[in-house]
């Protein structure tokens, strides 16, 4: 593998930059705890072996060839990030109806793991990044795997550190106006992030 603390370091940084990822973990933390915090972490550190897995096998490179199969997935994926967004912003007057939250009805793990999987341009980085640190000296498919193991070790130590923080104030942040506060902010932002996602495949199909 080819100047691996190059390769660290940028997938520390990558791993650091907010995105979804950031937004999901925040968002269950603060609404249902520690235990859910980690285990949604955990679905989206889960996902990434997908997409590692994907790429060893070259799945990744047959979605990068197909505008379709790109398009179908990248379709999905905002759909479900818009459907988590709405049920944030829906959740919390369903709370104060006595209602069980939207949101909380899915499994943290299952949401993290069908976000992260369902993400095309993680399956893209992962076809696009990877073979950069590939040396042809030794079993390619092993080296896909080491990398994808460091990626997860890595996130999962970051969102860990997200989780424990929050947990930390949560107890400052409960009060229902600041719980509707972060879902209707969260759901604004997931839902940004699906349009996004709808839009750039409209953009790039024309």
């Amino acid at each position: 593998m080819n100047d691996i603390l190059t390769f660290l370091v940028l997938i520390i940084f990558l791993i650091m930059s907010p995105g979804v990822d950031f937004a999901l973990i925040t968002k269950r933390t603060l609404s249902d705890g520690r235990k859910e915090g980690l285990k949604i972490a955990l679905g989206i550190s889960s996902g990434v072996l997908v997409h590692t897995t994907a790429a060893a096998l070259g799945l990744s490179l047959i979605l990068m060839k197909s505008a379709l199969a790109f398009e179908v997935i990248k379709y999905v994926g905002a759909i479900y990030l818009i459907y988590i967004g709405v049920s944030s912003l829906v959740s919390r007057k369903q709370a104060q109806t006595h209602a069980q939250p939207v949101a909380s009805k899915q499994s943290a793990f299952m949401q993290g793991l069908i976000t992260n999987t369902l993400n095309p341009k993680v399956a893209i980085f992962f076809l696009t990044f990877l073979p950069q640190f590939v040396s042809p000296d030794y079993n390619s498919s092993m080296q896909f795997a080491m990398m994808g193991l460091c990626y997860v070790v890595l996130s999962m130590v970051w969102f860990t550190a997200i989780v424990l923080m929050l947990s930390y104030i949560r107890q400052w942040l409960m009060s229902p106006r600041i719980q509707s506060l972060i879902d209707k902010a969260t759901g604004v932002v997931l839902i940004g992030f699906g349009l996004n996602m709808i839009f750039r495949v409209q953009r790039t199909g024309q």
